[in-house]
């Protein structure tokens, strides 16, 4: 995976080839079409494909208030864009003096200066430049003139609705994790940091990874089938987003139990790719009934996992 954070000294061969700009967050469907056009505009230019993307995105900056929590952090976001073919991904630092420069300012230093692009491939709802002042019209004349051959690609629909970076915000805050999976290029995935918790989960038979620090989008609340990535390995996992009505307990809390795990992941990242939801959160009447319906959990997250195939060489570390 070639992940940049600068353009200076750009490596030759990472210029005069195609190039897509945009956030690409949660890399979905819509977006792997995106880089299928754009690998092929490549081959054709016989140059590097290359995307690139803003960190953090424009809007943290612009109207934070307002700005919704990431679908990807950057790293991952590479990842899933190298899976898809991409020659690097760029993820420039953005700032205000990027944000304040004209369409035509941006296209000159980035696209023509610093990438010495040939070809360009992006939506119909590209936006760049001061106040979005730009659109794919304005792309289109900038190219033109600067004799780089621009590709528009229609949106992908799923299920009657156009594949957007929103669709899969409402999902996946909605827990319907199942379409979220429809889509993404892959399963949701959430990073975090394990930290002690009450310990009642190891108490009760079922010890438990309490997540936290994490930094994106968090499913609502409820049990999900799920796959566990640490450090030492993969696991699958049956992961618990709520409070503890049980015991009398109202804070959110991540808790995940990795199915075949044994040992400590205190002080370690941990990454919960989310496979489906298995139900809601409610109190049980005793101790009992609450062990009954988590070795249900489990067998049915295992299960589920089980069918969904495993990424290669895919830890954290």
């Amino acid at each position: 995976m070639r992940l940049l954070r600068s353009l200076d000294h750009l490596p030759d061969d990472l210029q005069r080839g195609a190039l897509s700009i945009g956030n690409f967050d949660g890399v979905h469907r819509g977006h792997a079409r995106l880089v299928e056009r754009l690998l092929a505009k490549a081959r054709d230019l016989g140059g590097p494909a290359i995307v690139f993307t803003f960190d953090p995105h424009p809007v943290r900056l612009l109207r934070p208030e307002s700005a919704p929590p990431p679908l990807t952090w950057t790293d991952r976001k590479a990842q899933l864009l190298d899976e898809l073919g991409v020659t690097a991904v760029i993820a420039y630092p953005t700032d205000e003096a990027l944000l304040a420069l004209p369409p035509e300012t941006f296209f000159q230093r980035i696209v023509q200066d610093a990438l010495a692009a040939r070809g360009m491939v992006e939506g119909p709802n590209f936006f760049f430049g001061h106040n979005r002042a730009g659109n794919i019209d304005t792309l289109a004349t900038l190219c033109q003139q600067a004799d780089i051959s621009l590709e528009i690609v229609p949106p992908i629909q799923v299920g009657g609705e156009i594949v957007s970076s929103s669709r899969v915000r409402a999902a996946i805050q909605a827990g319907d994790v199942d379409l979220a999976r429809q889509l993404l290029t892959r399963p949701y995935r959430v990073r975090g940091m394990v930290t002690h918790g009450a310990g009642r989960g190891a108490k009760i038979g079922f010890p438990t990874a309490n997540l936290e620090a994490i930094d994106t989008l968090l499913p609502a609340q409820g049990v999900y089938a799920a796959r566990a990535f640490a450090p030492a390995g993969n696991w699958p996992a049956a992961v618990n987003i709520g409070p503890n009505p049980t015991f009398g307990e109202q804070a959110l809390k991540v808790e995940a139990h990795l199915i075949g795990f044994a040992g400590s992941l205190y002080g370690q990242p941990l990454e919960l790719e989310f496979l489906s939801r298995l139900r809601s959160i409610h109190p049980f009447d005793s101790i009992a009934a609450l062990k009954a319906q988590l070795t249900h959990d489990i067998a049915a997250a295992q299960q589920i996992e089980a069918t969904q195939p495993e990424e290669e060489e895919d830890t954290v570390g």
